[in-house]
């Protein structure tokens, strides 16, 4: 049976203009519980972002759906995701497509992130520690790249590593933003207002 807190956030989401069931059936599949620190365990399911280890957060389950809903996944697709963090994004990009590959700064969020996704049978998550800003071009081109951090302008080094036809999501300067690229040309959309946390160069405010 459904957490009925469970079942709450994923009606709310509904509510929002969450329409790609394909996403909610993820979102439900995947406990946000069981990334959440103990001490905010009431607040799991929450429309909040909440704080994870090193300083970093995870983000609300809206943001979390709808840059999801954005990406346009498909179960082929092959999926760049910036900021590991707590592995909640990671497990819900996991039941869209068949691969994804997140690359995290921080050793202790990986650890963490990769003993909660194994526990809940997730094995098609690869993780790499490193800066995000520059991806991991040893397994580019990607189908679609998401950032899971906020940034002051267009990630040249990411669209570069984006296949034809591929799609990139990112919040640039408060805007959440569709990069599609076709042959070699990149086409930018602003889809709505969304803040999240700014990288900058040397550290960063959440991933």
């Amino acid at each position: 049976m459904m957490d009925p807190a469970m079942m709450d956030m994923i009606m709310s989401l509904r509510g929002r203009s969450i329409s790609d069931t394909q996403i909610l059936r993820a979102m439900e599949s995947v406990p946000r519980r069981a990334f959440v620190p103990s001490s905010l365990q009431d607040k799991a399911y929450h429309d909040q972002d909440l704080p994870i280890a090193c300083g970093q957060s995870l983000l609300a389950p809206f943001t979390v759906a709808v840059m999801s809903q954005m990406l346009e996944l498909k179960a082929e697709n092959k999926l760049l995701e910036i900021g590991t963090g707590s592995g909640y994004h990671s497990a819900v990009l996991s039941r869209l497509t068949k691969r994804v590959y997140s690359v995290e700064r921080y050793k202790q969020l990986i650890a963490d992130a990769e003993l909660r996704l194994r526990d809940l049978g997730v094995y098609n998550v690869v993780t790499r520690h490193g800066d995000g800003r520059y991806g991991w071009k040893g397994q580019a081109p990607y189908d679609r790249i998401i950032v899971t951090c906020g940034l002051i302008a267009p990630p040249e080094t990411l669209l570069n590593q984006l296949a034809s036809s591929g799609i990139l999501i990112a919040s640039i300067d408060g805007q959440l933003t569709k990069f599609s690229k076709a042959r070699s040309r990149i086409s930018e959309t602003i889809l709505l207002p969304l803040s999240l946390p700014i990288i900058e160069a040397g550290k960063s405010k959440s991933l």
